[in-house]
This record gives structure tokens, sequence and C-alpha cells, in this order.
């Protein structure tokens, strides 16, 4: 007989653990839950199951993010699904779906995923890696997190960043070859999806099913309270208007450099002290594996 498996993170969103039920989730038949977070192997896990089995991943972006680089490159028979029950839930959000929906199959978009690197680890993502005060937001609810009650306000953390505490860089941003000088920049995220940071949405654009080009939003020379005033319009991907401020910048292969070390997130999953990354197409990847390939025969 197929089974359900259902692999939770009871750290997503608000209730965790209390609010999934397996059983109805699973609507009939043999059902398992698992913690995501517990499962050590899954190559083991995914390739030892049967042909009819089906996954349903049940949490926020942080738990797709954990589950597409735990699972590279591993096969399965089952069929994935997914129930957004974390506190962004940016991926339904950009395919139209709700928090709590009905689980939707995933599949498709778990192929042909970008990668970043960052401090010379890659990584794969679905939604987008964001860089500047975004990152520094990530590190400080990161923080909040930790102290018993204490509740989460991303939309505070980044008003006070943004007068007080986190200072923009100066940046240099290379696509596909080209590169552009920035300074004073405040966020330079790169996108697959178009949404992250709970309801952001930095390039508009984007299309995560075009599959063929990766947008940069470089948001630079502006002072605080110029910023504090635009800041807002992310959430409508209106702020592309101010284009003094503003560049989308879309390419295969994406590098943005800092000049001092600033916090980066990867579909909410923070990295401290970064001064770069490169982010990659899946064909981009697959180019140069082929590329190197033919000169390891040659």
């Amino acid at each position: 007989m197929a089974k359900t498996y259902i692999l939770h993170n009871p750290h997503a969103g608000p209730g965790g653990q209390s609010e999934i039920n397996a059983e109805a989730l699973a609507q009939g038949g043999d059902v398992e839950l698992l913690c995501v977070t517990k499962i050590t192997n899954y190559a083991a896990f995914l390739e030892g199951m049967e042909p009819g089995d089906r996954i349903i991943l049940a949490g926020g972006d942080g738990t797709l993010n954990r589950f597409v680089n735990d699972t590279a490159g591993v096969n399965t028979h089952a069929e994935i699904f997914y129930y957004p029950s974390g506190s962004g839930n940016d991926f339904a959000h950009d395919l139209g779906k709700e928090k709590f929906c009905q689980p939707f199959s995933i599949d498709r978009y778990l192929r042909d995923l970008p990668q970043v690197t960052v401090k010379g680890k890659t990584y794969r993502f679905l939604n987008g890696v964001g860089y500047g005060i975004d990152g520094y937001c990530c590190e400080v609810g990161d923080a909040m997190r930790k102290i018993p009650g204490k509740k989460v306000d991303y939309t505070m953390i980044a008003i006070k960043g943004l007068l007080f505490h986190f200072q923009p860089r100066n940046a240099t941003v290379t696509v596909d070859g080209v590169s552009r000088s920035f300074r004073k920049v405040w966020i330079a995220p790169t996108m697959h999806g178009r949404f992250y940071g709970g309801g952001m949405m930095p390039t508009p654009n984007q299309d995560r099913n075009a599959g063929g080009k990766l947008s940069a939003m470089v948001f630079h020379d502006s002072g605080k309270l110029k910023t504090l005033m635009i800041f807002p319009s992310l959430f409508k991907g209106e702020h592309v208007k101010h284009t003094k401020h503003v560049a989308i910048l879309e390419g295969q292969e994406i590098t943005v450099e800092f000049d001092r070390p600033t916090a980066l997130q990867i579909d909410g999953e923070t990295i401290l002290g970064v001064t770069s990354y490169t982010a990659k197409t899946a064909a981009k990847c697959r180019e140069e594996t082929s590329i190197r390939g033919v000169a390891v025969g040659v």
C-alpha cells in the first residue's frame, strides 16, 4: 500500500507541531509524521521509498531550502507536495497559494534550481539570495528567536536598521562578465522567484518558470530618510519606479561584492560575515560542468 510521509519543521510558523494534523493532510491511508531536522540520511530515506509513495513538506521557505539542499543529487520515486505553514511562505505566494492551503505538487519546481556560492560552499535556492539590510534583519531575527517569548517583527527590525544600526555598503555587481560599481548600497538580492522576506517583491518581473535568467536588484545612493520612504513600496514592486536609486540587472551569472562583511540570507537561512556571493542559473551550472568534463577528457 502506498504511504504518505509528512516531513514537518516544528520551528516553522506559530504553533509548530501542534498545528500538523497528519491524517487530515494525507487525506486517509498509511501516513507517517517525521521531523525534517532529524532525517540524517536523505539518500537512504528517499531511495528506499516505493512507487506510489508521496511526501508532504510542511513548513516555510526555510524548510524547503533545507530539503532541496539535503536532497541534491538524490533520486526518489515519490511525488513531493508542499503544505505552506511557515511565517513568510514566499514560495507559495509566488505560485498564488495561501498559507495552510491544500498540499500541492512541487516536483516541477524542485528541478533545475539555481545555485549560489558563498564562502566557498554552494547551495541551491528556491526564492532568492538576500544581501544587505535583508540579511541584517535575518541576523537580528535569529538572535531574537533565541529569547523565550520574544516576538520577531521584521518590519520593526528593518525600520530600526535603516534609521540607526545598518550602514550601507559600496558594491560591485558583475552580471555575465560585465561589472558595475554602486555606492551606498542598502540591499542587493538576486532572485529566482518574485518574493522573499515575507512578501517583498524586489524583482517584480522575475519568472521562475522561464528558467533562463536570474534578476538582481540594487538599492543604492540613497540617504536614510529617502530609503525609509521608498522601502515600503518593495512589498508591491513599486520601488522600481525610483530609477535613480533602484537598478534591476538580469543574467545567468551574478556576483555581488560588498566592501565590508555583511549578513546574507538564502531563502531565509542566514550566513554571517559575507563579502561576496555568486549566483548562477541551472543552465549556466550545466554549461560549466560540460566544459569541465570536456577539458578533463582532453
